[in-house]
């Protein structure tokens, strides 16, 4: 049963075409990381799956067997679908405790539980009481999401650049963070454009983006091709140009 399952997926912001029926499929229990240079479309692709507001998607979007495309985003939550943010925002006037108090009104107190033993596996229960995010390092941001994923119990968990911005003892404390969140009732989808978080992931299958479209799929090996001959060979080994992102920006984020 694949945890998350993108087919044919098409997606438009305005009048810009920017994913191009993309297919993938992550696994329940598979960790996979999506890869590509900045403006490929990355971001798009979990903006378009995740239901973001000013983006238009056509094609199917399953997680765990249900299908969520066109549904509001809370209905996509509700069926286990859950995003790790790239910048994760701050929460002024709420502390990590009563947002865990939250959710377990909403998903029991099972989730209370989960999500304060996560606090203490990731040296985070000193922040229980200090507001969402407010004066935390990059990494504590990234292990806060983490501690929110893993009292939630999602299907399906898309982690967008969770190293970006980090130093490198950060990338492995994440790092080590998702690989000791991994269970057989859990896929993962981490998105990124750097090899450097590759080194510290058992990585299932590695995707390339580029240009709104997977262009090759591999195992871990084609993390090594890439941090060998940059997406640059990559691109001259499939006779594709530079991707619009790259040359003025104006894709980046997207």
């Amino acid at each position: 049963m694949s945890a998350l399952a993108v087919s044919g997926l098409s997606a438009r912001f305005g009048e810009l075409q920017i994913l191009d029926r993309v297919d993938l499929d992550v696994p329940i229990g598979e960790l996979h990381v999506l890869m590509g240079p900045n403006g490929s479309g990355k971001s798009t692709l979990c903006h378009a799956v995740m239901g973001r507001p000013g983006y238009e998607a056509e094609g199917s979007v399953k997680v765990d067997g249900v299908e969520v495309l066109g549904k509001p985003v809370e209905e996509r939550a509700r069926a286990g679908l859950f995003e790790g943010f790239q910048y994760p925002v701050e929460v002024a006037g709420v502390t990590l405790r009563e947002l865990i108090a939250e959710m377990a009104l909403v998903g029991g107190p099972e989730v209370g539980e989960r999500a304060l033993q996560a606090a203490v596996d990731l040296d985070l229960e000193p922040f229980l009481d200090r507001f969402v995010n407010v004066g935390l390092s990059g990494g504590e941001k990234k292990k806060s999401e983490i501690v929110q994923l893993l009292g939630l119990s999602p299907k399906a968990a898309i982690l967008d650049e969770i190293d970006s911005g980090l130093d490198v003892d950060a990338v492995r404390d994440v790092a080590g963070a998702v690989e000791g969140m991994r269970s057989p009732g859990l896929g993962v989808l981490v998105i990124t454009h750097y090899a450097r978080v590759l080194r510290y992931l058992d990585v299932d299958r590695v995707h390339v983006m580029m240009k709104g479209k997977i262009v090759r799929t591999g195992g871990r090996e084609l993390a090594d091709e890439l941090d060998a001959v940059g997406y640059e060979g990559i691109r001259k080994e499939l006779g594709l140009g530079p991707d619009a992102g790259e040359s003025g920006g104006f894709l980046e984020g997207l």
